[in-house]
């Protein structure tokens, strides 16, 4: 296969990022799922991740282990932060934010992707329906792709490496809609900051509260269960 061909695709196990996979596979391209276990609250978002994978395709699937819950810091990673449920407030960052994710999970899928020979990355970054945070702006998808081709010897060699957020600007009534016409079935994915074992979520989170209002903005049944 040739670089043009392969990606590697940021694989949380939620909605966005399977129908960024799905957009992905879409375009023809050979896909390398890349998940992260990075000491969330709950495993239920890896095992989904691992169902939509297979179900959509992907030509590999990986979970890297990082353990972020060494610094802390955010409700996800420290279970002495309780996870907020009042909803989203504009101009403020929830405690739900994960101080770097979203740089280390696209410096280990750099890595994967130059060893691959794969000149793409994509990841499910939105800056219009989520929480504010920082890490899923235009500006920081664009920082990063220009770190990523003065960072690695394929970039340096000639083979520039592309960061890819297709639904960056979107709504999420507009990317449950996407991947529904693409075969997503969205009752595989977990999005809930809190859900339990066996994946189901809790409805109050500020990542249910968005997902439940985009089922409702696309028209379509929300299939999430919740507990």
């Amino acid at each position: 296969m040739s670089a043009d061909t392969d990606a590697v695709v940021l694989l949380s196990g939620g909605l966005d990022s399977a129908t960024v996979l799905a957009i992905a596979r879409a375009q023809g391209l050979r896909c390398h799922a890349l998940s992260v276990r990075y000491g969330q609250r709950h495993s239920a978002e890896l095992v989904a991740a691992e169902r939509v994978a297979a179900h959509l395709g992907a030509a590999s699937h990986r979970i890297v282990d990082v353990d972020l819950r060494a610094i802390g810091g955010s409700s996800l990673t420290d279970d002495a932060i309780a996870v907020p449920t009042g909803g989203v407030t504009a101009g403020v960052i929830p405690s739900t934010y994960v101080p770097a994710r979203n740089t280390v999970f696209l410096a280990i899928a750099l890595g994967h992707a130059e060893v691959l020979g794969a000149s793409q990355i994509f990841l499910g970054a939105n800056a219009v329906d989520y929480s504010g945070y920082p890490d899923c702006r235009p500006a920081f998808v664009e920082a990063f792709e220009a770190l990523a081709n003065v960072a690695t010897r394929r970039a340096v060699e000639g083979e520039r490496m592309r960061i890819m957020a297709p639904i960056i600007d979107w709504t999420k009534g507009r990317i449950i809609a996407t991947g529904a016409s693409l075969g997503v079935d969205f009752s595989m994915t977990v999005s809930c900051y809190q859900a339990d074992e066996a994946g189901r979520a809790c409805g109050v989170c500020d990542s249910c509260r968005l997902r439940k209002d985009g089922f409702e903005a696309a028209g379509l049944p929300d299939p999430t269960p919740y507990r």
